[in-house]
């Protein structure tokens, strides 16, 4: 077999510099505990939900259907489900970060710990002021997790990666993964209520506003729309994990 041509460097394997940074830089360690909080309150955020038992957003009430269909706990089945999405990112392109990991991992975790110390709730009252301190903590917990830029999470890679990979444009892919996520959790017995209504509507604005607080420059905002293409209304929420 031939070598190659004199003068010619043979390539060589590298990280492009988003995935490195998000793996190896220095300024990780220095964003791992605002991302570590930020994924922690998440959890919070998705068992107050749970556990107000009036609705929760599309990728919930799937993964609450199919905690209900196998007995496993919800925070598990968020654990589980979130390997073979990030397998999924394969074919897609997409890049992970050390982020994309831990948020399959933390958020199930402390999903788990907390609903496993606070009870289902049945007074209305309670029930409405649980479901909104449910969105408010996650539209903040994820414009802290965001903020980092240290990769998304497996539900929100998955549909840039459909952006990507088949041109479609963000809203068309969130809006077909979360309709779909939505029915088939529906079906299999997951909560489907109020909290949807008021996670659909309120979780964007909430985000927003998070990080305008933890990403005031906006450096991570316009990183991320550089990649995703033209701006979208939706295109900063990424709430979804």
């Amino acid at each position: 077999m031939p070598g190659p041509e004199p003068g010619r460097r043979l390539p060589s394997f590298r990280y492009d510099p988003p995935v490195r940074d998000r793996w190896f830089s220095r300024s990780v360690l220095r964003r791992l505990p605002k991302l570590l909080f930020g994924l922690v309150i998440f959890g919070l955020g998705i068992a107050l939900m749970a556990q107000a038992g009036i609705g929760l957003g599309p990728w919930e009430v799937f993964h609450q259907g199919l905690s209900r269909l196998t007995g496993i706990s919800l925070g598990t089945v968020s654990i589980l489900l979130g390997l073979p999405i990030l397998v999924a990112w394969l074919p897609l392109g997409e890049q992970p970060g050390i982020g994309t990991v831990l948020n399959i991992v933390v958020i199930g975790v402390a999903t788990n710990l907390v609903m496993g110390v606070l009870p289902p709730q049945k007074d209305t009252l309670v029930q409405l002021v649980m479901m909104a301190s449910g969105v408010v903590t996650i539209g903040i917990a994820s414009g802290m997790y965001l903020a980092t830029d240290l990769g998304a999470g497996p539900r929100d890679g998955l549909m840039t990666g459909i952006h990507h990979h088949y041109g479609w444009s963000i809203s068309r892919a969130r809006t077909s993964l979360e309709i779909t996520v939505l029915v088939a959790g529906y079906l299999m017995g997951g909560t489907v209520g109020l909290g949807t209504v008021v996670f659909a509507f309120g979780i964007g604005p909430i985000v927003q506003w998070a990080l305008g607080i933890f990403d005031p420059t906006g450096a991570v905002a316009r990183r991320r729309r550089a990649a995703l293409g033209p701006p979208s209304p939706d295109v900063v929420e990424g709430p979804a994990e």
